[in-house]
C-alpha cells in the first residue's frame, strides 16, 4: 500500500525518521537526498509529508519538511512552542542558579517556559512558596505540583494541551513520573514504538518526542546537571532578565548600565526595595562575571 501522509518526526535514530500520524501510528522512514542538496536536515519536532512504502511494515520516505515556526539550536529540534522545566522543592533542593541559565537559555531562543516545582507533598518548610515568590516576576508561569499526590498535574496537563512542550531538568526531580502521569493521555500503540525503536537503544540519547493527544506533544531531553550559556556577551545579558525591564528604564546610565557596579541603578534599587528577588540578581552577577571572564581567553 502506498500513500501520502502528513505526520511529526518524534524520533531521529541511525538515518532512521520516526514520523508519527498524529493518531496512533509510527512509520520508520528515510529522508530524501535533495535535503542534503539543499542543507536541510530533519529536526525531531518537523512537521513533514511521507510517502508510506510499506503499510504492514509501517515504513516510508520523507518527501518534504513543512515550514518551521521556529528551530532551536539547544536541543535540536523544530516546531516547539513553550518550555516545561521541572525542578524539585526538596529532595533535591533546586539549583536556582541553573534554573536561572536554563531561563536565559529559552529566552534568548525566545520559548516561553512553564516552571514546576515538584514534591510539594515533601514540603514541610512552604519551600514551594519562597520559590514560587522569587520566581513570580521572571515572565514565566511558576507552578507548585505534586506527582506522588497529584497536586497540581491537571493544571499542568491543560498548560500542555495543543503544544509542543521541551520537557526539561536535572535527574531525580520527578521528570520522569510527570511523564508517566501524562502518557495514560496517549492514543498510541507505545509498546509497539518501544519496539520499533529497539534498534537505536545503544546510540547516544537525543530530543524525543511523545504523543499525548491532539496537537500534544512532550519533548524529552536528557537530564542536565550543567549549563554553559555560549556566545553570549555579558553586555546583553540584562536583556534575558526579564524583570529588569521596567526599572532599567531608572538608571543613570541607561542602556549603558549592566546593573552590577554603577551607581544610579534603577535595577539594584529595585533589589534593595524587594521588588526584584536578590536570589535572581545574585544569579544574574555571578552570570555576568562569567561571561565578562570567557572574554578575556
Amino acid at each position: 500500500m502506498r500513500g501520502v501522509m502528513k505526520g511529526k518526526i518524534i524520533k531521529g535514530i541511525a538515518g532512521f525518521y520516526y514520523v508519527h500520524d498524529g493518531h496512533d501510528r509510527l512509520y520508520a522512514c528515510k529522508a530524501k537526498g535533495i535535503f542534503r542538496k539543499r542543507g536541510i536536515k530533519p529536526l525531531v519536532g518537523d512537521d513533514v509529508e511521507f510517502t508510506i512504502l510499506d503499510e504492514t511494515a509501517q515504513e516510508g520516505n520523507i518527501d518534504e519538511i513543512l515550514p518551521r515556526k521556529n528551530q532551536l539550536v539547544r536541543p535540536a529540534s523544530a516546531n516547539v512552542d513553550q518550555a516545561l522545566v521541572i525542578f524539585a522543592v526538596v529532595e533535591p533542593e533546586p539549583n536556582r542558579n541553573l534554573l536561572d541559565r536554563f531561563l536565559v537559555m529559552m529566552e534568548r531562543q525566545q520559548v516561553p517556559v512553564i516552571i514546576c516545582f515538584n514534591k510539594m507533598d515533601l514540603d514541610k518548610g512552604r519551600h514551594g512558596l519562597f520559590y514560587q515568590e522569587i520566581y513570580k516576576n521572571s515572565g514565566c508561569q511558576v507552578h507548585l505540583i505534586s506527582t506522588y499526590s497529584g497536586q497540581g498535574v491537571e493544571e499542568i496537563r491543560k498548560c500542555l494541551r495543543g503544544k509542543t512542550t521541551i520537557l526539561a531538568g536535572p535527574s531525580g526531580v520527578g521528570k520522569s513520573s510527570l511523564t508517566n502521569l501524562l502518557q495514560p493521555l496517549a492514543e498510541m500503540e507505545t509498546g509497539e514504538i518501544s519496539r520499533k525503536i529497539q534498534r537505536g537503544k545503544h546510540t547516544t540519547r537525543h530530543a524525543e518526542l511523545f504523543y499525548v493527544e491532539e496537537d500534544t506533544y512532550l519533548m524529552d531531553t536528557p537530564g542536565f546537571s550543567s549549563l554553559y550559556l555560549e556566545d553570549l556577551a555579558a553586555e546583553t545579558l540584562k536583556y534575558y532578565f526579564s524583570e529588569f525591564a521596567r526599572y532599567g528604564v531608572g538608571c543613570r546610565f541607561g542602556e549603558d548600565c549592566v546593573h552590577v557596579e554603577e551607581p544610579g541603578c534603577g535595577v539594584k534599587e529595585a533589589v534593595r526595595e524587594g521588588k526584584i528577588s536578590q536570589s535572581r540578581y545574585d544569579n544574574y552577577r555571578l552570570l555576568y562575571q562569567e561571561l565578562k571572564g570567557k572574554r578575556r581567553y
